[in-house]
């Protein structure tokens, strides 16, 4: 069993001028930071009951799909998101994160992985 349930996890890898695309160029690191104050403004960030946090939110490096970013990955259950801003982030908090529901229109393709 996961000790959350639901790890976050944003690709936030930045690469040096002139290489292939990177989701750092597409604002990852501030719509990371985004969902890191949400999740804990919801409470789902904190022990309850001796219960662990729900969720975590973390910075990954680079998860070889920057062409299709930025992406996010939310595991145990293996999610993988392609999203724009922090309005798409907070879909995925509200349908995923916090009612179970993957957000299909954000969802890459089992293909695309």
């Amino acid at each position: 069993m996961s000790h959350f349930q639901h790890h976050v996890f944003f690709c936030c890898n930045q690469r040096a001028p002139g290489e292939r695309d990177c989701c750092a160029d597409k604002g990852a690191a501030r719509v990371r930071d985004y969902a890191k104050k949400r999740v804990k403004e919801l409470g789902l960030s904190v022990a309850v009951d001796n219960k662990p946090a729900q969720v975590r939110v973390n910075l990954a490096g680079c998860m070889e799909r920057c062409e299709l970013g930025p992406v996010i990955a939310v595991y145990p259950q293996g999610v993988w998101y392609c999203y724009v801003d922090e309005d798409d982030v907070e879909e995925i908090i509200q349908s995923h994160l916090i009612n179970g529901k993957p957000v299909e229109r954000l969802r890459l393709a089992d293909g695309a992985l």
